[in-house]
């Protein structure tokens, strides 16, 4: 129990160095360490990860690194993806979901199969060298491709509401490129977005039957509070491109365990 609170300051601090990659840590430690069963993992992650990016986004906004008027087209889209998915369609799965080649899938290992690949796929854009691109001017009027954030939103929102996922690895990329907006306003907006669909995904499982042990979560959540403001004062320090690397390395490594603990062992 002791090392999965240390942990979770890990995920924090993550959250605070690069603006994603909470829930990718958080599901793991909920399920492996703490012992707690993968679909209510997955509620538990919204909650840990939302008000974790709550705290990270207030920070960012009192540096003046956050658009709110992106974060509400981007979000308004997301919320409502997250939260019917929670209350409508992830209660629809069934336990047993599917047989393939003599082997029953069920409902957790399912969604830990497809947290798993969530993780190969954020690890590999974690890797991938950026181009390099000009420096977006930080007082430059805002460019909307009005279409794209609003599909890119409700893309993120499905997978938040599926695997726990807040989505700062796809968020981040597609205000840069959608919204020409500057790397470090960029993930400032997107601890908000995660933090808005995140809590309210959550609400969305409070409907359900599950059993909410609110003293794990209240502890964890404050582990990873504490982590995302040690996090936000050493980005002042740790160059974010080496960081974002290494992260991805490590990320990787633990979706290939994941998908080969979940199917072979």
């Amino acid at each position: 129990m002791v090392f999965g609170y240390i942990l979770a300051i890990v995920v924090g601090v993550s959250l605070g160095l690069i603006g994603s990659g909470g829930s990718i840590l958080t599901v793991p430690i909920l399920v492996y360490i703490m012992g707690v069963e993968p679909v209510l993992a997955t509620a538990y992650s919204l909650f840990i990860v939302g008000a974790t990016a709550l705290v990270g986004g207030v920070q960012s906004a009192r540096q003046g690194r956050v658009d709110f008027k992106t974060a509400i087209i981007f979000g308004i889209p997301s919320i409502i993806a997250v939260y019917a998915t929670r209350a409508l369609i992830v209660p629809l799965i069934p336990d047993h979901a599917f047989t393939a080649f003599g082997f029953e899938v069920t409902k957790p290992i399912l969604l830990m199969i497809l947290f798993a690949i969530v993780m190969v796929a954020a690890s590999i854009s974690m890797i991938k060298p950026q181009k390099k691109t000009a420096e977006v001017d930080e007082n430059a009027p805002m460019v909307y491709n009005y279409p794209m954030i609003l599909l890119e939103g409700a893309v993120v929102g499905v997978l938040t509401g599926l695997v726990g996922a807040g989505g700062g690895f796809l968020i981040i990329p597609a205000l840069v490129l959608l919204a020409k907006m500057p790397m470090k306003k960029a993930v400032g907006t997107s601890l908000f977005i995660i933090a808005a669909k995140s809590l309210i995904g959550f609400t969305g499982d409070l409907k359900g039957s599950e059993i909410i042990d609110w003293k794990l979560l209240g502890f964890f959540t404050a582990a990873s509070i504490v982590g995302i403001i040690i996090g936000i004062l050493l980005a002042k320090k740790i160059p974010g491109e080496k960081l974002k690397t290494s992260f991805g390395w490590f990320v990787l490594i633990m979706g290939v365990y994941i998908i080969v603990k979940e199917l072979f062992l």
